[in-house]
């Protein structure tokens, strides 16, 4: 048995400032992504979907390929020539053929310059050269789903947490079905739809109502028969016809069922639309309510600027405003500015010196700017910024934030960055030299992947309703290719 296996993955804001060229998709500062032995030897034994996937064809005695191991963290549209850079070993492959099945770890939300659905069109392509090898292929539940995702495809499995906890069994679950279909086992049919609804970010946490039953049913369907259930809850930072909420279910030969469990999904969905809507809080009143808090680490998140959602992570409202209420034994996490890493650099350990930091990127899509802040303070920690994650979500993979400094101002221990990188795991802080258990604030960029890394520690959460492209409130978003009406910018929208 041959295998191929490809990974491609972007999370697209299409309102991001932020290039995603070919470099951005490497694994650690370098021009291009892996592919190769060089690929097998970063995912072997990581709790990913390209981990499971490897897993497996050793399980199988399978020899396989690994194409291309390409991912970044969410930025603005993929430029076309990372995109046909990206696809070219992969399609490349597909021509040489030899192959019994091909497994894809992709996101389901890539945008390109030219495309507004990057995984249907990478399928389109497969399909136009090979119409025949068997396709499994796993998508992020953040996934905005399109037909051409799914109908090129045998079996299509999406994650089933937030935070990501599951990559691997999802790679697990689409992987082990197209076993299945090649030892003649089972014979995979597949039913998508979706509903004009919009979940905001904030309130799609698996942990949280209604995704948590959502989530819950998708796991019990698998347990019933079906070969994969998957809820995806749409990323809404995208202006592109499909985004939002759809269902994708894989059963055994049974359309009927399957159409039968992906309606049922989507009712369930739409009877709960409104619990999906996040209701947001002044940021003043946000810091306040933290400062009143007696017993930390209180956690604050600025989540209108995360990498994991497009930010461009150097967006300093959160943080001006936790320093004016002089919030004390503070960690932030952190900002992204690569100027001022260099400059604290070269000031040395143990050098005081003042800074201007964030504010760079200018954001115009954005309809409140970002003002650098001026910060003073001791260079404590100058760091190559390398670590692996300790997980559960993506556990044993490289991260690399870059170069970077901490900077104590005294009250606030804050992080300068020069790659971008989410806080979801606990050896982000830890690679620094900051505990977070010794701190009474913790200030992170993020929405809800810090959950997965970190949540076990926090006595209390804020949110923070800052400025950014990741905004929590749908209102400062122009939406102009997004399909209307739609819930909850169209409230009176009816299925």
């Amino acid at each position: 048995m041959r295998l191929l296996i490809a990974m491609m993955k972007h999370e697209t804001n299409t309102f991001s400032p932020v290039v995603t060229d070919l470099a951005r998709f490497s694994r650690a500062g370098g021009k291009a992504p892996d592919g190769g032995a060089a690929a097998v030897a970063a995912y072997r034994g990581t709790g990913t979907v390209t981990g499971a996937y490897i897993d497996i064809a050793e399980r199988e005695g399978a020899e396989f390929d690994l194409a291309i191991a390409a991912d970044a963290w969410p930025s603005g549209p993929v430029e076309d020539a990372a995109y046909e850079a990206i696809s070219a070993p992969i399609l490349a492959a597909v021509r040489r053929g030899g192959y019994d099945g091909i497994l894809l770890d992709l996101h389901g939300a890539m945008v390109t310059r030219s495309h507004e659905d990057g995984e249907g069109t990478l399928l389109s392509r497969i399909r136009a050269i090979d119409s025949k090898t068997p396709i499994a292929v796993s998508y992020d539940m953040h996934a905005n789903v399109y037909p051409e995702m799914v109908l090129p495809a045998n079996v299509v499995a999406g994650y089933q947490t937030y935070p990501h906890v599951d990559m691997y069994d999802t790679g697990r679950r689409a992987g082990t079905a197209l076993m299945r279909m090649l030892k003649g086992e089972v014979r995979p049919t597949t039913a998508w739809g979706n509903v004009p609804m919009l979940p905001h970010v904030m309130r799609q946490g698996t942990a949280d109502e209604p995704n948590r039953s959502l989530q819950a049913r998708c796991k019990a369907m698998e347990a019933e028969g079906a070969l994969c259930a998957s809820l995806f809850v749409g990323f809404p930072h995208a202006d592109i016809r499909n985004a939002g909420l759809s269902v994708v279910i894989t059963t055994n030969n049974d359309m009927a069922l399957a159409e039968r469990l992906r309606d049922e999904l989507l009712a369930a969905a739409w009877a709960q639309r409104e619990a999906f809507v996040y209701r947001l809080e002044p940021l003043e009143q946000s810091v306040a309510r933290a400062k009143a808090m007696t017993e930390g680490p209180v956690f604050l998140l600025d989540h209108y600027d995360n990498a994991a959602s497009g930010g461009p992570m150097d967006t300093t409202r959160v943080l001006a405003e936790i320093m004016r209420q002089r919030l004390d034994n503070v960690a932030a996490f952190g900002i992204f500015d690569p100027q001022a890493v260099r400059e604290a650099i070269a000031a040395g350990i143990g050098a005081t010196i003042t800074l201007s930091i964030g504010g760079k990127q200018k954001m115009p899509m954005c309809p409140e700017p970002s003002e650098p802040l001026q910060v003073s303070g001791r260079v404590k920690t100058i760091f190559d910024g390398k670590y692996r994650a300790k997980g559960p979500m993506a556990a044993g993979t490289q991260q690399d934030m870059g170069h970077a400094v901490v900077l104590d101002t005294g009250r606030v221990e804050i992080v300068l960055f020069s790659r971008h990188v989410e806080p979801f795991d606990v050896n982000t802080l830890l690679s620094l030299g900051i505990d977070p258990m010794q701190k009474r604030y913790v200030m992170l960029k993020s929405r809800i992947h810090w959950r997965a890394g970190m949540s076990h520690l926090a006595k209390a959460v804020v949110e923070c309703a800052g400025v950014g492209v990741c905004t929590s409130d749908y209102g400062q978003h122009r939406f102009e290719r997004l399909r209307r009406p739609i819930y909850p910018l169209d409230p009176q929208v009816t299925r």
